[in-house]
Parts: structure tokens; C-alpha cells; sequence
């Protein structure tokens, strides 16, 4: 049931506040004085006159995703991460981005023709992150151009169940079929006639994980699958799927078969978690070759080169080995132990390699050479962000341990740091000098950022640290606890030296946002039950009276709750539906980051009930922060689950 306006939001012009309600719970917002005669919550907000457009999409989905990473005729290689398709031009250091799915991508094929591509998409929400008639998007498989990017098929909603995790186009007939396996507890295989968008067969392929179906390149009617203890050869007859399962034989049979790939001469091989390589004949389901413990532990991606000779990866020993024809060693290399085992490997320009990683890193090199990343991300849940005060960097930190200062025009990290415990919030020193890392177990350091020593290191509580923001003068850090208080440190020294002066308590919940004054002398914050309290900076005590600070000028728009910003939330919000906005340095714009993958963009101030906003996708899960550039020409953007970060050029 909608309520109506006035009970949603109501105003008192005499003690100068509107009321909003979230979840039942009243939340009052004092506006400045200047506002109190004029204010009007009928008056209609208006678009921001900027947009968004993204421009670079950091990291690679290899922590959960196999084959996904491929080379085009075009230069640009083409992998994903959340619900993005990226189109990477290494050399102009340029990328496109196919944004057709609202939701993870899991998976990709590339036609005979090297243009059409198909991705595979979890079952999502739908644009405005309303869940449709209760049931979110069905998954479903889109096939696009990768010179236009038009969408030319969408093929299997409402027939796939959880999620298409493995897509691949056919051969030797031109490409005419699609297969995909849907991540049901049956793991359907279907085959499609993608241009008609119509299915030709379909079969349950495992009560096990399947994690790699591909049609033979020489025989347009036959499928391999391969995943948790099976290797299936499928041939197609009509609208029939018949099944031959593999034969280890006298072979040790593993746990896993973990990719696969063809010779020139038409045999399968397969990878498996024993570290086997076998070669099935063509055509037969029997081994005819056995490369026995080619690698200590998995292996993860097998590829055949334009020469026919074979590159394998390996999962636990991080190995690429290089196989001749008659599956003889050639040369090997190790990919570093900081980006991870290997996830799929791909043949690049001038037989270099790509490789991607399950730390969602792509590395480029050759035999035998080093492999340089070209790629990097996160690798876990990502809520840490702050802008530097006066260069075109940013600092992330995420639950991986993994704190990156970011360079937005090389779009590579300018150095990475691991922490002990897993990173939450992040903030720059006014001066850029050093920068403060909170983590999930109330202890927060201080590094330097030039040379990423540890300055400074403290433990308040033993809660999540929500929020570290230095006040504008610099001589304050506020850090904002899930133990429901906020600590207030004297800082000096340029911010090498702390000592507590204060610890602000009153929250009846955990501190979610804060925000400083101009003049460095009071802080407002924001909790977890949607309380708005202030407080003054150098003792911590609570300002109970709101004619003190109902006219202070906020250098930072990050609270969610406030009267300057409530028009972000949307109709019968949950309180925890936006988990973080941010006003640009000239005050014209709000970014909001909700939890349906949407990032919104507002005119600022957002004073009026449901504001308008232009709504960008490209995350996946809820998005957990955003900030402009210290110039306001981007805005970046951080994914949870999908660890992602977004950059937006503000247009």
C-alpha cells in the first residue's frame, strides 16, 4: 500500500525540519534558516543537467568464471566483470563496454566470425531495481555484435533456471548453434538455434557441476562436457541428445575434469584437478595419451595455439608449461604468487599470451618471459573509497586484505599494500601525505602515501571501523565504529602523530556515515537505526541544539540521512536501500549508490521527496560507495560482491 505524501514526509516551517519516514521509524531533518520560509514539498525537483558515462571498468571476474578471456580480430580483448562486458584496447589503453545485462555476467562465447559474441547472465533485477511482479529477470543469454555492441538475440528467458554458466558457439556448420548449461540442480544442457532464438534440444547433463561445455570443432553434432567427476561426449540427432560418458580405464579417474580443448588433428584433450592432461582420440571416448601429473595440483585452462602446440595452467603450482605436438615439455613460466593461480589462458598478439587469474588479474607475456598485469582488481567484498585532495588518484580497500592506490588516467594501481585484517573504509589526510585504512576488527592504521610505510596503527573497539575522514583543517580524524561510538584523534605532525581527545556517545546503533564542518569544529553522523546526531569536534560532546547547527556548512555530503539529501530515497524505502552518496566539490551534483547495482545522479541539493535522477548499470550487486574527483571530471564507483570499480566520466 503507497501512503500518502504527507504521512511519507511532512513539514514543520515554525521549528523549521521535515519528517520522513523509514520502515515506520520518523527521521527529522533540520533545514537552515535561509530555507525555512520558501521550502515547499510539493515543489518538483529537477535533472541534473551532467550525466554519467562509464569509461573504464577496473578488474577481471577469474575468481569464479572459467574461459572468459578471449582476443579479437579488433585488437581489443574481451572479458567481464559484473554485469559488464569489457572491450580493452591495451595499446590505446581504451576501452568499450557492452552493458546490455543487468546483472553478473558468468560466462562467454565467441562465434567462427570472431565479431558475435554470447554472454550469460544470472537471474537479475530489472532496471530500477524493482524486483518485477516479484520475481527478479529471468536468466537468460544475450548475443551481441563486438564491433556495435547492438544486442542481436536474447535467447532463453523463462526457460533457464539460476544461471547460465557455460555458453559456446558451434564450429564447422558457421556457427549456426549455441549451447549453454543453466546452473540448476539438473545443469541443462541446451542447444540453439540462436538466430531463430529457437531450442533445438535439451538434456540434463549432471547432477554434478558442470564447468566447460564446447562443440567439437570438426563435428557440428557433438558436445563435450566436462565438470565434477564426468566427461560427457553428447551427440545431437535431431532433437535428441545421447550421451557417451568417457573412460578413464586403467587411468586414475579424477575428482574433477576441469577444461577442455581439441587439437588440430580433432582429438579432445582434457585438464583435471589431479594434474592429469588426457588426450581422448577423436571421435572415441577412450584415452589414447596420458601426460600424467603435468601439473602439481589443477589445471585450470588448456589452450591450442595457431601452431598446435598446447599451453596449460595450473591452479595450485601457479605454472604455464608449453606442450609440442606430441605433448613433449617445451618451456615453462610461473605466474606470480601475488595475482594468483591461473584461471584461462588465450592466445594474444604475435604469440604472446593472456592470462587471467583467480585474483582477477589479467597478465600478458611469452614463453619464457615474465608476465606483466594489465588488468587488477579486487578480489572480495569492496566498501573502501576515498578521492585524493588534489590529483587524479584514489585509494580502495576491500575485505581481500588489499588496499590499491589507483591512478584514473593509467588505470593501473601506483602501489598495492596487503593489511593484516580485511579493509573497510579509507581516508585521505587533507595534504595527500599519508592516508587512514579502517578494518572489520576496530583496528585502523595510517600509511604513508608515497612510500606505503605504516605511519600510525590503533584499535578502538573491536567492531567494524565504518568511517575514517580526517576534518578539513587536518588537524582531526574522526573514526566512525560499528561499536556505536566515534573517536576523535588530534592529529600532527602532518598527520604522523595521534592522540584521542574525544569519543563522541550517544548512538543507540552502529555509526554508519559522518560528515565535517567547514571549519573543522563539528561532525554529524549518521546510525544504523537512521538517527542524525551532531557533535563537536574537539570534546566529542553531543550538540543537543539544533539552532547551533542547522546552518553549518558540511564539507562533505557523504550521510545518507539529512536534509540536504533525503530526496535520494526512493518510495517505501528500506533504511538500508542506500548505502552511500556524495556531493561533487562544486556543489552542483549527488551520486547515490543504492543496493539494486544502480549508481543515481541528482541535482544537489536533493530536498524534495523522490527526486529525479539519471540511474546508471554496471554493477551487479548493491554498490557500497561513490565519490567524485578531487575536479569533479569522474565520479568512481565501488561494487560489493561484484568487487568492481567504476569509472564514470561526468559529462
Amino acid at each position: 500500500m503507497k501512503r500518502s505524501p504527507s504521512k511519507e514526509c511532512s513539514v514543520n516551517a515554525e521549528d523549521g525540519y521535515v519528517r520522513m519516514f523509514l520502515r515506520g521509524r520518523p527521521v527529522t531533518m533540520h533545514m537552515p534558516d535561509q530555507k525555512r520560509d520558501s521550502y515547499r514539498l510539493d515543489h518538483k525537483g529537477t535533472l541534473p543537467e551532467h550525466k554519467l558515462k562509464l569509461q573504464w571498468v577496473y578488474g577481471y571476474r577469474g575468481r569464479d568464471c572459467r574461459s572468459n578471456l578471449y582476443l579479437l580480430p579488433t585488437g581489443e580483448i574481451v572479458y567481464f566483470n559484473a554485469s559488464v562486458v569489457v572491450l580493452y584496447n591495451v595499446e590505446e589503453q581504451q576501452q568499450r563496454h557492452y552493458l546490455g545485462h543487468n546483472d553478473d555476467v558468468k560466462c562467454l562465447g565467441i562465434h567462427p566470425d570472431m565479431v558475435t559474441i554470447a554472454t550469460g547472465q544470472v537471474a537479475g533485477t530489472s532496471k530500477d531495481g524493482k524486483l518485477l511482479e516479484g520475481k527478479m529477470l529471468p536468466p537468460h543469454v544475450r548475443v551481441w555484435d563486438s564491433v556495435s555492441l547492438n544486442t542481436l538475440h536474447v535467447i532463453g528467458m523463462g526457460v533457464f533456471d539460476r544461471a547460465v554458466t557455460c555458453v559456446a558457439f558451434s564450429k564447422s556448420n558457421g556457427g549456426a548453434h549455441l549451447c549453454a548449461v543453466d546452473d540448476a540442480n539438473d545443469h541443462i544442457l541446451s542447444v540453439w538455434n540462436w538466430q531463430k532464438e529457437k531450442q533445438l534440444a535439451d538434456v540434463k547433463c549432471s547432477n554434478d557441476s558442470v564447468l566447460a561445455a564446447a562443440f567439437h570443432p570438426m563435428d557440428a553434432d557433438l558436445i563435450v562436457t566436462c565438470g565434477k567427476s564426468h566427461l560427457n561426449f553428447w551427440t545431437m540427432d535431431g532433437n535428441t541428445l545421447t550421451k557417451r560418458q568417457g573412460l578413464f580405464e586403467k587411468n586414475e579417474k579424477p575428482k574433477y575434469v576441469l577444461c577442455v580443448a581439441f587439437a588440430e588433428n580433432g582429438d579432445t584433450i582434457t585438464g583435471d584437478s589431479s594434474g592429469n592432461i588426457y588426450v581422448w582420440a577423436k571421435g572415441g571416448n577412450r584415452i589414447s595419451q596420458v601426460v600424467a601429473k603435468a601439473h602439481e595440483g589443477g589445471i585450470f585452462s588448456l589452450c591450442v595455439l595457431k601452431d598446435g602446440t598446447l599451453v596449460s595452467g595450473g591452479g595450485k603450482d601457479r605454472r604455464m608449461v608449453l606442450w609440442d605436438h606430441d605433448y613433449n615439455k617445451q618451456s615453462e613460466m610461473e605466474v606470480p604468487e601475488a595475482f594468483g593461480p591461473v584461471r584461462a589462458v588465450t592466445e594474444g598478439k604475435q604469440g604472446g599470451l593472456l592470462v587471467g587469474t583467480t585474483k582477477n588479474t589479467v597478465l600478458t607475456g611469452s614463453f619464457p618471459d615474465t608476465l606483466n598485469p594489465i588488468v587488477q582488481g579486487h578480489t572480495d567484498e569492496l566498501w573502501g573509497l576515498d578521492i585524493h585532495p588534489s590529483m587524479e588518484q584514489f585509494v580502495t580497500c576491500g575485505q581481500d586484505k588489499q588496499v590499491h592506490l589507483w591512478d584514473t588516467n593509467s588505470h593501473q594501481p601506483l602501489w598495492s599494500k596487503t593489511t593484516e585484517d580485511p579493509g573497510r573504509s579509507a581516508g585521505f589526510h587533507p595534504s595527500g601525505a599519508v592516508l587512514a585504512v579502517g578494518t572489520m576488527t576496530g583496528r585502523w592504521l595510517v600509511l604513508d602515501t608515497d612510500t606505503q610505510d605504516l605511519v600510525y596503527m590503533h584499535t578502538d573497539g573491536n567492531e567494524i571501523i565504518s568511517n575514517v575522514k580526517y576534518s578539513p583543517d587536518g588537524n582531526f580524524l574522526a573514526v566512525g565504529s560499528h561499536d556505536n561510538f566515534v573517536y576523535i584523534y588530534a592529529v600532527t605532525e602532518n598527520g604522523k602523530k595521534y592522540s584521542r581527545v574525544g569519543k563522541c556517545t550517544g548512538h543507540s546503533s552502529f555509526v554508519t556515515h559522518l560528515d565535517w564542518s567547514v571549519d573543522s569544529q563539528y561532525i554529524v553522523t549518521n546510525s544504523g537505526d537512521y538517527e542524525i546526531l551532531f557533535w563537536e569536534a574537539s570534546s566529542g560532546k553531543h550538540v543537543t541544539s539544533m539552532d547551533l547547527v542547522r546552518n553549518v556548512e558540511w564539507a562533505t555530503s557523504t550521510c545518507v540521512l539529512g536534509f540536504s539529501v533525503f530526496g535520494v530515497w526512493p518510495d517505501g524505502a528500506d533504511g538500508t536501500d542506500i548505502n552511500a552518496v556524495c556531493r561533487s566539490h562544486d556543489s552542483s551534483l549527488l551520486a547515490s549508490a543504492d543496493d539494486f547495482g544502480k549508481v543515481h545522479l541528482f541535482s544537489n541539493p536533493c530536498s524534495q521527496p523522490r527526486a529525479p535522477s539519471h540511474t546508471y548499470s554496471g554493477h551487479s550487486s548493491h554498490v557500497t560507495n561513490v565519490a567524485f574527483l578531487h575536479d569533479d571530471s569522474h565520479l568512481i564507483s565501488t561494487g560489493g560482491k561484484d568487487t568492481s570499480i567504476l569509472q564514470w566520466v561526468v559529462a
